[in-house]
């Protein structure tokens, strides 16, 4: 790139002190355990996710282009129609009324012409959008982006400390008191066809940045509004310290995410999805409660959606 950042988010960054913590959780999803001890060294991270605004100044002062917005290689994709290998990324559709929740196919489409410009397809826009977290984005996009700035993004232990801000063990961002729609941006209703929105109905899909309370670290948007990539390869459980080597492995279960229809078994390196945390506006308390600072999710690094951001660190 022939120009550099000049740390817009410096001013916003939070430092976290770091040490010894309990990364996971038993009483959710498989993959959230076992719960090991983790010892973090101080760092920083993003008061908040990045925004449209923050992201169209990198492009504009780069002329980035995102994952979305390129032609596929038709090396990538063998035995593709050459009619579907257009720029595009994968959008959320409610569907009319209830369905099989174990199949994601019936509320993600893949749609032409999607991308961080057009979240929901070419006729979409980032109208009265500027403060909301910016979607459409891979994890190459978001790396591009904080390289440029002069950071970096976190791992999935330095996140996961930041999320719990102070609490170790506790359920929620904000303790054990279940979610009820204000205290951050995830589905109100019936997943996926009904959403009143969060924050008393006020927000279905994305909500600006610092739209619910803090955590106690002053951190917003640690549950909810988007996922966030880390970089962390994904592994089926948490590793412990030490090798077990009787660990039993177990499937992620489904989340409001779509599955990696790529994958391929028994692969280790290079990682073929990594880690994101957080939840986002589509976790729903029947399918996917993921709004927790244990919870995890997989994704393939190329992916982008319209529920898929970043904050960075230091």
């Amino acid at each position: 790139m022939s120009d550099t950042g000049t740390g817009s988010l410096t001013a916003d960054l939070v430092r976290v002190d770091g040490g010894t913590f309990r990364m996971g959780s038993e009483h959710f999803y498989l993959e959230e355990g076992p719960v090991v001890e983790v010892t973090v060294a101080p760092f920083e991270i993003g008061r908040t996710q990045v925004t449209n605004r923050e992201f169209a100044r990198f492009v504009d002062a780069t002329g980035y282009v995102t994952t979305a917005e390129r032609t596929p290689d038709p090396d990538e994709f063998p035995g593709a129609d050459p009619a579907l290998l257009v720029p595009g990324s994968l959008v959320f559709t409610p569907t009319e009324g209830p369905v099989d929740l174990r199949d994601w196919r019936q509320w993600w489409r893949w749609q032409p012409g999607a991308s961080w410009r057009h979240p929901a397809g070419p006729e979409s826009s980032l109208d009265g959008l500027d403060d909301h977290p910016v979607v459409q984005v891979s994890f190459e996009d978001a790396a591009a982006y904080a390289a440029w700035a002069g950071l970096r993004l976190p791992t999935e232990a330095e996140w996961e400390i930041a999320a719990r801000g102070g609490m170790d063990g506790a359920t929620y961002t904000w303790g054990g008191e279940a979610q009820d729609g204000t205290r951050a941006n995830t589905w109100q209703g019936r997943f996926p066809y009904l959403n009143t929105g969060a924050g008393s109905g006020r927000w279905v899909g994305t909500a600006p940045v610092g739209s619910f309370p803090p955590n106690g670290f002053g951190l917003l948007d640690m549950a909810g509004n988007v996922w966030e990539w880390t970089t962390e390869p994904w592994t089926d459980r948490h590793r412990r310290p030490l090798a077990v080597a009787d660990e039993p492995a177990h499937a992620c279960s489904c989340g409001c995410g779509p599955s990696d229809a790529r994958e391929r078994a028994g692969t280790e390196a290079p990682p073929e999805r990594l880690v994101l945390k957080g939840g986002s506006h589509l976790c729903a308390p029947e399918y996917c409660l993921r709004y927790r600072p244990a919870a995890r999710s997989p994704q393939t690094p190329d992916s982008a959606t319209t529920h898929i951001g970043f904050r960075c660190a230091r």
